[in-house]
């Protein structure tokens, strides 16, 4: 066998990749370089493994049936490779993470912060992006998804549930009244989140157990990608907001919003860790999937300061 492992494994990540550059991020080398380790390899097959165009990169039969053989093998050594170090050896190499911003900031960079300080030898890059970005092309080991999950070959561990509320500021309550029930809504303004309400339609659990949610379609005065400033210019009282409560938790606890129709709830959403598929998961993933799923279990962490009792004032 001539062909270096290294021009082998350029060759698969080009494959799930599903582009030079994401597989030279993954790789941590130059795209220059991919492309001359994937050219070495056909050299040495003597075969056409990729289909180039300018806009993607695809297998041909003979790659595809190329890669379906050494996928599963090549993490079998990754695996055993990371699997030869002792079970309490430091975690080596480099995470790349993303996930959504108010998110990450408020609640996931205290985990992650504990995490690499726990394991100060491990890389960590980690994206904050409100999109949800492409996991496999993007390069990324692991994303963190808040919302449903739709059909998909990644796979995910659920972390915790994330109820959200309907809110508006007292100053909007005063000006505008408050609705009363669901079809209230519709005649308020609202204002929107683009990455998840482009067709403007709130949804909220069914009226009785079993039954289709209850959907109704706002007025959205503004249009936001962004939740923090969605809950700003809620308490500004420019319109009624439905989001996470992890967003809204201080606003709520200070005054700042209002609760509104508590006892009509939006559907819940769900916190995921969503990874690509692999045979055999590397060891500094498990860890950090482990360690997440630790620090969200329970009450989350924008619950527990709300349950926390007021502190008395000293006399």
């Amino acid at each position: 066998m001539t062909q270096r492992y290294d021009d082998i494994l350029a060759f698969l990540e080009v494959v799930k990749a599903g582009s030079f550059t994401a597989a030279a991020t993954r790789l941590g080398v130059a795209k220059s370089v991919i492309s001359d380790r994937v050219r070495n390899l056909e050299n040495s097959l003597r075969v056409e493994l990729l289909r180039r165009t300018t806009r993607q990169v695809a297998p041909t039969e003979r790659g595809r049936e190329l890669f379906e053989t050494l996928s599963p093998l090549a993490d079998g050594i990754a695996q055993a490779v990371d699997d030869a170090a002792h079970a309490d050896g430091p975690l080596l190499g480099r995470l790349r993470m993303t996930a959504p911003i108010s998110f990450g900031v408020e609640y996931l960079t205290p985990v992650i912060t504990q995490f690499a300080l726990k394991h100060p030898q491990l890389e960590i890059a980690l994206d904050f992006d409100d999109r949800a970005v492409d996991i496999i092309g993007g390069g990324y080991d692991l994303a963190l998804r808040i919302g449903r999950l739709g059909d998909s070959a990644l796979m995910a561990r659920k972390l915790c549930d994330s109820d959200r509320v309907v809110c508006c500021s007292p100053a909007y309550a005063k000006k505008h009244g408050t609705p009363k029930t669901l079809a209230d809504l519709a005649g308020h303004a609202s204002i929107d989140y683009a990455n998840a309400h482009a067709s403007r339609l709130w949804r909220f659990e069914p009226e009785k157990p079993g039954g289709d949610p209850r959907v109704v379609e706002t007025s959205s005065r503004l249009v936001v990608n962004n939740g923090e400033a969605m809950r700003d210019m809620a308490i500004a009282g420019l319109g009624i907001i439905v989001l996470p409560r992890f967003i809204l938790a201080r606003a709520i606890e200070s005054g700042a919003l209002i609760e509104l129709l508590p006892q009509i709830r939006p559907l819940p959403d769900a916190i995921h860790a969503v990874y690509p598929p692999s045979r055999h998961m590397p060891r500094k993933l498990r860890a950090m999937i482990d360690h997440l799923a630790a620090s969200f279990a329970g009450t989350p962490p924008w619950l527990r300061r709300a349950a926390k009792p007021a502190r008395k004032p000293k006399k």
